[in-house]
């Protein structure tokens, strides 16, 4: 049967949704028989290329497709869209699908190309007067038009544009109307990646450079397989992604992006875990979705977890899933064939109800002697409780509920720490409080008090579940999945990754992680290798954005100048080296005089971008705290700007959807208004309020990330009001 592969259409002209299903519907034939006379496939007269063909949508609209001769007897034909009649004959005279001599990449051409070959004869030397008031930058970093065609196969008439620009935005600008893989080679360029680690970012090897004696056809196919010529050509595997590629009326949020950067990670394999850094927008959770499918379609019987912080985030993963492949097989427990999506306590919760039989010996191991039945989560005032009944030999600074929490959740749970004994030897790394044997006493006996307590009550922390479950695991000896793949990694505590470890046996592509260290929200600082996921350097990081802007991310990245991130593996993070594959507007910044101003600057930007046509519900209001977020929308509502506060993931449709900061992690919105980014509300005061001198530092930088993951969820514009004096996280205009 023929193959059918969706080609370039940004050339296409935009069509309705009865159009589209003839489309589809043409295409569902094709693929079925390209024989049939109905189809009406046919070459065009005076054509540059010979393989370009028409085919009958309807009396009035046409095909434009490429017949590419495939394996055996079966055809492929790249789908470039619909036309009517002659504009589809015009625009196929001028199409051609060639492959790039350079590097092998199939590529889409609209004129008969310049030879790829550039004689530095003929390059012109820009004298000094020419390159005033500065350098053009690709200049500037030392490359040469002759090394960027000759060496990467780009078009001569971009590189001939490129190599005049002084502005990154004008070159993010450039590279947004290039081929795909063109662009992200000159983005990566200023960036300062030299021509080699593009070469290698877009898997441009040597074995990459098409034969010259090899067969067109064969070399053209190879060619559209390449991973950088799956950027704009991707292959459809049967009917019902067809269907949902045309209908959609969305082919590049249809077929997932991918870079061949990332695709190198969704089909490679790893000895053991591996971890995949990158700041927000750069396609972490793409790949973990890809990879998920890649490994379910592999090995159909295969126990896969793709696991996240929360609820909500695998809410979203299990939706975006059933867009990439609604045939995916999906488990519903703990050990099932196929992908189980869940948040990381669900699967906490499902192991201990699966090992039910090893649960006394459990809770006996990780907390001491005290009832295994558990009814309930353990409230957010426990600790608060147990310092008030316990606490009073506690020095000041240490009477905090925070401290005490990750005092728990880092040393005593991941130890298994039961006594006093065992408390007073146990390594405490990573830890910014020192503590004697005395001090040591104190914290003990509020310890006791909260676990106590949690007793009598039959409650369990998440952090103690997690534990709990973990060693019921461990001590069945059984390891009920194959593969684990982790969204959000940075935020996930000592419990859970030790439950995750206990959950797959250590074996080639056990584990899977994606985290960045500069969204941690959540939890603590942590090393991985205490908690036995050893990466062992199978690390990588990307750092191309896909999502903000490159003035949004500029600015976002500015908040987190100056800070130290460090990742999983206790290694220093580099914010500066995120990049932006799209331009837009810079962020607009509003100081109010009165909280009463700002209500009504907001209010103004909002009707703004209503009135520019902005779908309501792509616009995201974003806040510290939900009181702040159910005032704004009174507010706005006051000055006749409808809009809805949200407490979980679901946007509803027709206004635009007001959440806190933490809640809109994992989503993103065209654009983004954040409120109250005042001295007095950011870094919030009862974030800080408590806790430790030692961990403030830590604490901060915590809030530093929220404003940050708040700051990229824009996609387009960015907007922030403020009253009085701007936030100390908000970064100058030098630093930006």
């Amino acid at each position: 049967m023929p193959q059918i592969i969706l080609g370039p259409q940004q050339h296409a002209p935009e069509i309705d949704g009865s159009v589209r299903g003839k489309a589809y519907t043409f295409l569902a034939k094709l693929a079925e028989d390209d024989t049939r006379p109905g189809l009406h496939v046919e070459p065009i007269g005076g054509s540059l290329d010979a393989r370009v063909r028409t085919g009958r949508v309807d009396q009035f609209w046409r095909a434009v497709l490429f017949k590419v001769q495939g394996q055996a007897d079966d055809a492929m034909y790249v789908y470039l869209g619909v036309w009517p009649h002659d504009d589809a004959i015009a625009f196929a005279q001028r199409a051609q699908l060639q492959v790039n001599p350079v590097n092998g990449i199939a590529e889409l051409l609209l004129a008969e190309p310049a030879p790829l070959h550039v004689d530095s004869a003929e390059v012109p030397v820009l004298e000094s007067a020419d390159l005033a008031p500065e350098e053009p930058l690709l200049i500037a970093l030392g490359h040469s038009a002759v090394n960027l065609v000759n060496d990467l196969g780009l078009d001569p008439a971009l590189v001939e544009l490129a190599m005049e620009v002084r502005d990154p935005d004008d070159i993010v600008t450039l590279a947004d109307a290039a081929a795909p893989w063109q662009g992200v080679a000159l983005i990566d360029l200023v960036a300062g990646r030299s021509i080699e680690q593009v070469r290698e970012a877009l898997s441009l090897d040597a074995t990459s450079a098409p034969e010259p004696a090899a067969d067109q056809d064969s070399s053209l196919v190879r060619a559209l397989t390449h991973p950088a010529a799956r950027m704009q050509f991707a292959f459809v595997e049967d009917d019902a992604a067809l269907r949902r590629a045309i209908e959609d009326g969305d082919f590049a949020a249809w077929r997932v992006f991918l870079h061949p950067e990332q695709r190198k990670y969704v089909e490679k394999s790893w000895n053991g875990p591996f971890r995949l850094s990158g700041g927000a927008g750069t396609g972490k959770t793409v790949v973990l979705l890809h990879r998920a499918r890649r490994l379910a379609r592999q090995d159909p019987a295969a126990r896969i977890l793709l696991t996240t912080f929360n609820k909500t985030l695998a809410e979203a993963m299990q939706r975006d899933l059933r867009v990439l492949d609604p045939t995916l097989p999906l488990a519903e427990r703990v050990g099932d064939p196929g992908v189980l999506v869940r948040g990381i306590d669900a699967v906490a919760r499902a192991v201990r109800q699966s090992y039910a039989s090893h649960l006394p010996g459990a809770v006996s191991a990780v907390l001491g002697p005290r009832t295994s039945e558990v009814s309930q989560v353990t409230g957010r005032n426990a600790w608060r409780d147990a310092i008030a009944a316990a606490g009073d030999d506690l020095p000041t600074e240490l009477r905090s509920p925070s401290f005490l929490e990750a005092e728990y959740a880092t040393v005593v749970l991941p130890h298994r720490v039961t006594t006093f004994e065992e408390y007073a030897k146990v390594r405490r790394q990573g830890r910014g409080v020192s503590l004697d044997r005395r001090g040591r006493a104190a914290v003990w006996k509020v310890i006791t008090a909260y676990r106590l307590e949690a007793g009598i009550r039959g409650s369990l922390d998440f952090s103690e579940a997690a534990a709990v479950a973990a060693e019921a695991v461990s001590a069945s000896g059984q390891h009920p999945l194959d593969h684990v793949l982790v969204d959000e990694g940075q935020d996930l505590g000592p419990s859970r990754w030790q439950l995750l470890r206990a959950l797959v046996a250590e074996r080639p592509d056990d584990i899977f992680i994606a985290e960045d260290s500069h969204q941690r929200i959540y939890g603590h600082r942590i090393v991985l290798g205490r908690y036995g996921v050893r990466i062992v350097g199978r690390s990588q990081r990307l750092r191309l954005n896909y999502r903000t802007t490159a003035q949004n991310l500029r600015y976002a990245v500015s908040m987190l100048t100056g800070t130290e991130f460090v990742d999983l593996e206790d290694q220093a993070e580099d914010p500066s080296e995120y990049r932006s594959a799209r331009t837009g507007p810079s962020p607009r910044l509003v100081q109010a005089s009165s909280p009463s101003e700002e209500l009504d600057r907001a209010a103004e930007v909002v009707r703004a971008w209503l009135d520019e046509g902005a779908v309501p519900e792509t616009i995201g209001l974003l806040v510290r705290s939900e009181n702040a977020g159910e005032r704004l929308v009174r507010a706005l509502e006051e000055r006749r700007v409808d809009a809805r506060f949200v407490s979980d993931k679901t946007v509803p449709g027709g206004k635009p959807v007001a959440m806190t900061m933490h809640r809109a992690k994992g989503m993103e919105f065209s654009r983004v208004l954040i409120t109250g980014a005042d001295a007095d509300s950011v870094p919030a005061a009862y974030a800080l309020k408590d806790v430790p001198e030692a961990e403030r530092e830590d604490a901060v930088r915590r809030e530093r990330s929220l404003l940050y993951v708040a700051a990229t969820r824009a996609r387009d514009e960015l907007a922030i009001v403020w009253t009085g004096e701007p936030s100390e996280l908000l970064p100058t205009r030098e630093e930006i």
